[in-house]
């Protein structure tokens, strides 16, 4: 699976801004698919997920409300809707993607669970 995420930029604290992750490969609904964020000096962490057959979601606590996870099969791109931002959103965004590895699955959300990512995306927010 390969993925390419674009849509970063600088932009004021209180706007919003759609990031978008084109994804392209084998089984794509064999997997579950991310978007993490990683600020200067901290670890990678997650923001959301959705599989990519039923489009389940999965969301941060601390993110639910401002920013909203898609996807859209037939152009095979997932998009991360991001409002109300303000500069602790200030990161290098990626997308990735994680093999199913049981029919009981939930959207991970965690850096180790998944297997490929994209190349990110810068997103400033100045107060």
């Amino acid at each position: 699976v390969q993925l390419q995420a674009s849509g970063g930029g600088l932009l004021q604290a209180e706007g919003s801004l759609r990031l978008s992750c084109s994804v392209s490969g084998r089984f794509l609904d064999s997997h579950v698919m991310g978007w993490f964020r990683q600020a200067p000096g901290k670890e990678r962490e997650f923001v959301a997920g959705i599989s990519w057959s039923r489009g389940r979601t999965n969301y941060a606590d601390s993110l639910k409300g401002r920013f909203t996870i898609s996807r859209d099969n037939a152009k095979s791109t997932m998009y991360l809707q991001m409002n109300s931002l303000n500069p602790g959103d200030t990161a290098v965004y990626y997308c990735a993607a994680a093999r199913i590895r049981s029919v009981y699955y939930s959207v991970y959300d965690k850096v180790s669970e998944y297997d490929y990512w994209g190349q990110g995306t810068l997103v400033t927010v100045s107060s």
